[in-house]
């Protein structure tokens, strides 16, 4: 089965494509979504997070969100380590869930598709861009938090200008040219 890695940086509008992609019939994996499953309930991973953040990291049978993040904030090798026990783990269980589908391709949605070496498990990328300040806009809007918040969390992330060296294919959601065509252009290439 053909395997499609989409990603964009926050507010890029990748999960407004990847809902499109899932009406065509593409299968979606929702990395971010599935991670935090993994972390809540994969004994491994939860025994292997704890050891490195804790009794702290959780709480009531939940990962402590909140003081995780705190931990890695300004810690890059702390987050490192993190980052070296979750993706393996969100990587196996993507490999897994594509055995078990059924659809013409399936999509993995990662805001950090290179970052975590996701690409290399993928017959192609994707990497959905849009100006900064409507990512800011509605992120704002999104999450209901404020501008400075936004401007740091995309300082943390990969800029979009390696994102569109290192992709396949490009998707535009700048709110000036239609997404839809785009997306069909890109979903009769994979359904080929």
């Amino acid at each position: 089965m053909k395997k499609i890695g989409i990603t964009g940086g926050i507010g890029s509008g990748k999960s407004t494509v990847c809902r499109v992609f899932a009406m065509l019939g593409a299968a979606v994996y929702d990395s971010d979504r599935e991670a935090r499953r993994l972390m809540n309930r994969d004994p491994q991973l939860i025994m292997r997070i704890s050891s490195l953040f804790g009794p702290e990291a959780y709480r009531d049978g939940e990962l402590n969100r909140s003081y995780v993040a705190a931990a890695v904030f300004n810690d890059p090798a702390l987050l490192a380590q993190l980052n070296g026990i979750v993706h393996p783990a969100v990587a196996a269980d993507f490999q897994q869930w594509s055995l078990q589908q059924h659809a013409p391709y399936v999509i993995e949605e990662s805001a950090i598709l290179f970052e975590a070496g996701a690409d290399r498990q993928m017959d192609a990328t994707v990497a959905v861009v849009a100006p900064e300040e409507l990512r800011i806009r509605r992120t704002c809007l999104r999450d209901g938090t404020d501008e400075t918040a936004v401007r740091a969390r995309i300082a943390r992330q990969m800029g979009d200008e390696e994102r569109v060296s290192r992709a396949d294919h490009v998707l535009i959601a700048d709110e000036s040219r239609l997404l839809i065509p785009q997306i069909i252009e890109l979903h009769n290439l994979f359904i080929q």
